[in-house]
């Protein structure tokens, strides 16, 4: 039997990484990036442009903008504008409570469909911003609770937990893909590739990380390694 797995993709940092690993793990890799009005509308172009290059098993973009019915006007829509570093501390400005929730409810219905037992998606520690639903015991609720629900052996899977965002570099540079994530995905909340805009908390973040690996990429490479080995 093939095996097969869901990555939620969003055409970040994160979830690149993700499924970049995915590919090497598994037959199948179908990515699955949603469509909820966000700000930035290069999200969904990176995101294709990524799963054609890095030749996915399919990718279907999934139109969900019913949230912004949810927001309490049409000047307050569910997907935040960006704030520049230190406007909201800790936070990152364009996750929406709740959002993840959702988006790993569809994911697993997309597997279904497929016939994949894992979702993959890029939550982790760093990315931590008060929001409930990037907890690691909701995700991991969330796994039993689908798996439930659905009478399917599903599984969700967060390659990032734990990992900082130096690791998560060093991840992408032990699968060979440390410039295509530096210089092709999406982070910053302005819409721009690569390094970005440099002012939001994203960019910060992802530049922060970067900075570490590279200062100590041969230790950090090797401490991932070791992790991986001993999964």
């Amino acid at each position: 039997m093939k095996q097969k797995a869901v990555v939620v993709f969003s055409g970040g940092q994160g979830s690149t990484t993700c499924l970049i690993q995915a590919l090497k793990r598994y037959d199948e890799v179908h990515c699955l990036t949603f469509d909820y009005g966000q700000r930035n509308r290069e999200e969904i172009d990176v995101a294709r442009h990524l799963a054609t290059t890095l030749r996915v098993t399919a990718h279907k973009v999934l139109d969900i903008t019913v949230l912004n019915e949810l927001a309490l006007s049409p000047r307050m829509p569910l997907s935040l504008p960006a704030v520049a570093i230190g406007a909201l501390p800790g936070a990152l400005p364009s996750t929406q409570a709740g959002r993840h929730l959702l988006f790993l409810t569809l994911a697993a219905l997309y597997a279904y469909q497929v016939q994949a037992r894992t979702v993959i998606t890029g939550v982790g520690e760093t990315d931590f911003s008060g929001q409930a639903q990037e907890r690691d015991p909701l995700v991991d609720a969330m796994s039993q609770t689908l798996a439930l629900g659905m009478a399917y052996p599903l599984t969700i899977q967060t390659p990032l937990r734990g990992l900082s965002k130096a690791h998560t570099w060093a991840m992408a540079d032990a699968y060979k893909q440390l410039n295509l994530v530096r210089y092709q995905t999406l982070t910053c909340v302005n819409g721009l590739l690569g390094s970005g805009c440099g002012q939001c908390t994203a960019c910060h973040r992802r530049a922060q990380g970067l900075e570490q690996y590279l200062a100590n990429q041969r230790p950090l490479r090797n401490d991932f390694l070791e992790r991986l080995n001993g999964c």
